[in-house]
């Protein structure tokens, strides 16, 4: 059973930590606030059930004349939620998941109350407000899973649900949010809704990977050649590169071959063809992306864990 890390408090490891939380949480909020509920689009998650109810209960009390707010609704929901995951789960829903989504829901209201223009959109282009309001929600959600913590909400239903049904977790991730994407749709009756809010989804999935994982401008490469000593050493000396050797047998000639694996810049990919296509015109290469570079001559494994 995972059991949450525990920092120690005030120390630069913690700071660090409810740093990113806060940063996260308001950027998330903000996002929120001028870009995605002004336009009634519900991006799954516990906020985009909140969206739904705060419209639909617009009018109803005299406490709330613009609808039960976004965030203390969230807060209201996420509270249990978060106990019936501690005992169903177990102890994996630290402090840290409690300052995200408290945060998180304080600034929505918080925000939503400092507007002067009240819920009006800050851009009347639903399609420009779902694409920068998704970066932002995935920025700020990004920060806060970089402090390991989670944004809670339907995270927890779908893992509940996991235990118990033996799905997977992200299959079931998707599930959630697409019935509360469908919500949306019942709710307000209109099809342009969760066309724009699955569109929010995969942008906000999309700034998620980027924040924690960075952009990267390396390949990887995988080159057999029958040449692989001489594109060894250009590698290792013109490149100053470093790679590994394996082993491979060739499926039709049941030939030995020694397969070359190493990582380099997209320009350096360039010089690496250039030289290749030279000393060695049968070669076979496999050029992909490297989305995260771990290790030595890149960014540290250490480094990375305590950012």
């Amino acid at each position: 059973m995972p059991f949450v890390s525990k920092d120690k408090i005030f120390s630069l490891a913690w700071f660090r930590d409810y740093s990113y939380i806060t940063i996260g949480s308001f950027i998330l909020a903000v996002g929120f606030v001028y870009f995605i509920s002004p336009h009634k689009v519900v991006p799954g998650g516990l906020f985009g059930i909140a969206i739904v109810v705060h419209y639909l209960t617009k009018g109803m009390s005299e406490l709330w004349p613009d609808g039960f707010p976004i965030g203390l609704f969230s807060l209201l929901v996420n509270i249990p939620l978060t106990i019936a995951g501690i005992k169903i789960l177990g102890p994996r829903f630290g402090i840290k998941t409690v300052a995200g989504f408290v945060l998180s829901s304080a600034f929505i209201d918080w925000i939503t109350f400092m507007r002067v223009d009240g819920e009006a959109p800050l851009v009347n282009d639903v399609l420009l407000s779902c694409i920068f309001g998704g970066v932002l929600i995935g920025v700020g959600t990004g920060m806060i899973f970089k402090s390991r913590a989670t944004s809670g909400g339907s995270d927890i239903i779908a893992m509940i649900i996991a235990k118990y049904s033996g799905m997977q977790l992200g299959q079931l991730m998707i599930y959630v949010d697409s019935a509360i994407v469908l919500l949306g749709l019942a709710a307000f009756k209109d099809w342009q809704i969760p066309l724009y809010s699955w569109l929010v989804i995969y942008i906000t999935g999309k700034a998620i990977d980027i924040t924690l994982e960075g952009f990267s401008y390396h390949k990887a490469l995988f080159i057999i050649s029958h040449k692989h000593d001489e594109i060894k050493r250009k590698i290792l000396d013109d490149l100053e590169r470093g790679g590994t050797y394996f082993s491979g047998t060739g499926m039709y000639t049941n030939e030995e071959k020694q397969i070359i694996y190493t990582v380099v810049s997209r320009r350096e990919v360039a010089i690496l063809e250039k030289f290749i296509s030279e000393v060695d015109p049968d070669a076979f290469i496999t050029v992909m992306d490297a989305k995260e570079i771990l290790g030595e001559g890149f960014q540290s494994l250490k480094t990375k864990v305590e950012d």
